[in-house]
């Protein structure tokens, strides 16, 4: 039969068929939309991306960053195509984008070799975090909110593999897709294969690769786990590989929140054979890139990006002659009363200013702070409510808490078995506040891992052949109770904190939180919580909080970012003047008691009063920490630390020193080395005999049992005098 003579017509933007197939010319379209798209949007009478990409090639950076927000707005259906397969589509995106780079920048020159272009998404939709993504999530574009927890170094990955065959030389260059996906090589030889069987016969597996002839890019990967406010109750944070590449590598640090668009993807584990993952269907997921946007709340960084009106809203914040006291009361409203305690934790979230001397040295601007005290006293509503407003923190508990996982662990690579550090919550912190909760019952080794992150502000590591110093620039707040769960009055500062003087030091401010029964006092707070528990705003005093908490952390970001202030000499002079005086008091007080204060007072605690007057003048944006400032730091300091050293002090205590130092003594007359005596024969003798109170009895033998005079035996029934 033959060839009919008629002219044969193709659609140039691939028809659709009835039932909805494209037809083969399906991709040149959608790429030239995407071309149109680039060259055609605008905003405001502004070609942004045709600007944006010719901005970038002048640097010689090949990407341009689109929001899909407005490929929405230009073309609803190739926003759809974009989103449910990226995979086919943002190869094409990327193509358009160099053949618009050809028409922008290189009109004239035709034949230029441009390199790869690559694209990275952002936009504004709905977030899925990481225990939501299913299998019906396969392959579409994802947004996933998280912190990044670790970050390899830098890899290459070919794009295109140059191969040869041993025998007949003959060349192919092989595409080879992103993410973690592999390529094997061909079995058999391809011309072989064209020619038939005629020829010498290549044998099977004849390629080998040409690495100096292949294209390679950077590749890094990510491991991102859900933010810890994040994780339900109970569960586990999860995490997820990242693989990004090009533009995208080396963006991000351990450390930093930040949302990850990109491809939810699967991946073949190498070297898995080990039974159960044999199975040929059974993929792990990852996520390849295309667009890390870090969250601006959560740099401090100084890049924070506050608009006009917003700043003019905090210079008049700022300017507000109570802006320390509204400051203060905004902080956990809900909670009545502990004024001091709140304006200590106004001048922790601002912190003072950071200082490198000449030499290099360092002294830290953060202020720490230590809430020692009864049950009840709302201690952990506390450091929930910093948890909230600072912005950035971790929350963690004594107990749960153990040295690798508050400074840094380190981990074994899977695939490479190289080791590398995973951060804790000190280093993941960076720049913000650690809230630990239950910190005496934190064992104390486990304690003694914070001791350089509190003062240093750096972790030091020597483990598995990694040394390496990572920074902890963070505040500490602390809450823990006296070792007998409530503070004894009876009984020294010393003998109710179970803290070494090292740590005790790091504090900057002190409190000791009473639960002291007055009847003014209970009726308030139970009217207080009353009148929340019925959903009111409980006293009259606390009214709703003026600033809401989004507002407190942007104004912290702002204050922290845009101000350091510095001491003006006669600050210096009343500051300098007040610590020699302190000093002097508890020197006077540590005679007349004949013992050390548990509490030091030190040079740090005086560098503690100049970062809190900083951080007052701070919190109203002051350039220069005046007198003022001065006078409510050492005033706070008074009120915390100073009082912690005072307390048990007092008359009441005195005379009851006296009788314990005589009954001491008596006890030294009594009982010769080496004797013993029964616990219920000294009760008589000296309490119902001599007429000694109990508690001064049981104080002298607490007394001579720490200096190792006598032993208690018998579950504490016997006395035995051991030495003198």
């Amino acid at each position: 039969m033959a060839d009919r003579q008629t002219a044969y017509s193709v659609s140039l933007f691939g028809s659709q068929t009835g039932d909805g197939v494209q037809d083969a010319t399906a991709p040149s379209r959608i790429q030239q939309a995407l071309v149109d798209f680039v060259m055609e949007f605008t905003l405001d009478n502004v070609f942004i991306y045709r600007d944006q990409i010719r901005e970038n090639v002048l640097v010689k950076q090949y990407y341009c960053d689109i929001d899909i927000a407005h490929v929405i707005v230009y073309n609803d259906e190739l926003a759809q195509n974009l989103t449910q397969n990226p995979a086919e589509v943002i190869p094409l995106f990327e193509a358009a984008l160099k053949s618009c780079t050809q028409r922008i920048v290189y009109p004239s020159q035709k034949n230029i070799k441009l390199p790869e272009h690559q694209l990275l998404l952002h936009s504004t939709a709905s977030e899925l975090s990481i225990r939501d993504l299913t299998a019906n999530h396969v392959s579409h574009l994802v947004r996933i909110p998280g912190i990044i927890i670790g970050a390899s170094t830098l890899s290459s990955k070919s794009t295109a593999l140059a191969i040869r065959c041993r025998n007949c030389q003959h060349e192919e260059v092989l595409p080879v897709s992103g993410g973690f996906a592999g390529i094997s090589l061909p079995r058999y030889c391809a011309r072989q294969r064209a020619e038939g069987e005629g020829g010498d016969k290549c044998p099977m597996d004849p390629y080998y690769v040409m690495h100096e002839r292949c294209q390679f890019i950077d590749q890094q990967v990510l491991k991102l786990q859900e933010a810890p406010d994040q994780v339900p109750v109970g569960e586990l944070p999860r995490h997820i590989m990242i693989s990004a590449d090009r533009y995208l590598a080396n963006r991000v640090v351990p450390g930093t929140r930040c949302t990850i668009t990109g491809v939810f993807s699967i991946y073949q584990q190498k070297g898995s054979k080990r039974s159960g993952n044999t199975a040929v269907a059974i993929r792990n997921p990852y996520v390849r890139a295309v667009g890390i946007h870090t969250d601006v709340d959560h740099t401090t960084k100084g890049s924070a990006v506050f608009s006009a009106e917003e700043e003019q809203e905090f210079l008049e914040m700022s300017r507000r002659p109570d802006i320390y006291d509204v400051f203060a009361s905004c902080i956990a409203p809900s909670i009545y009363g502990n004024q001091d305690i709140k304006k200590a934790i106004a001048c922790l979230l601002m912190g003072g200013s950071k200082k490198i001397l000449p030499d290099g040295m360092k002294l830290r601007g953060d202020i720490n702070v230590l809430l020692l005290g009864d049950p009840g006293t709302a201690k952990s509503q506390l450091l929930k409510f910093v948890e909230k407003v600072s912005p950035i923190a971790v929350y963690t508990s004594g107990k749960g808490s153990s040295a690798a996982g508050l400074t840094a662990s380190v981990q074994r690579d899977h695939t490479t078995r190289e080791f590398y550090l995973e951060g804790g919550a000190m280093v993941l912190a960076d720049g913000g506040v650690v809230c630990i909760d239950e910190f005496d019952k934190m064992r104390d080794e486990d304690r003694v891992a914070i001791h350089e992150a509190m003062e240093q502000q750096t972790i030091s590591i020597a483990k598995a052949g990694i040394t390496t110093i990572l920074n902890s620039r963070t505040s500490v707040l602390a809450a823990a109770n006296p070792i007998f769960g409530r503070y004894d009055d009876m009984k020294t500062p010393g003998e109710n904190i179970d803290f070494q003087t090292t740590i005790l030091s790091r504090f900057d401010m002190i409190f000791i939180v009473r639960d002291d029964h007055d009847r003014g006092r209970d009726e308030r707070i139970a009217k207080h919580v009353m009148g929340i528990a019925m959903g009111g705003r409980g006293v009259e005093e606390t009214v709703q909080a003026e600033i809401p908490i989004e507002k407190m952390k942007r104004y912290i970001t702002y204050c922290r970012s845009r101000c350091a202030p510095r001491l003006s000499p006669e600050a210096a002079e009343k500051l300098s003047s007040h610590f020699v005086s302190i000093r002097r008091q508890v020197h006077a007080a540590e005679m007349d008691a004949n013992q050390r204060s548990s509490i030091p007072i030190t040079v740090r605690q005086l560098e503690a009063i100049i970062r809190i007057t900083e951080s007052l003048a701070k919190l109203s944006l002051s350039p220069v920490a005046e007198e003022r400032h001065v006078d409510e730091a050492i005033r706070l300091f008074l009120a915390s630390t100073m009082d912690a050293v005072n307390q048990g002090g007092g008359q009441a205590s005195k005379e009851m020193m006296e009788e314990v130092h005589k009954l001491e003594e008596e006890l030294r007359r009594r009982m010769g080395v080496g004797w013993q005596v029964n616990m219920s024969t000294l009760k008589r003798e000296m309490v119902d005999g001599k007429g000694y109170s109990e508690q001064a009895l049981s104080r002298a033998l607490h007394v001579m049992q720490a200096r190792e005079s006598i032993k208690l035996r018998h579950s504490n029934s016997v006395v035995y005098r051991c030495n003198v």
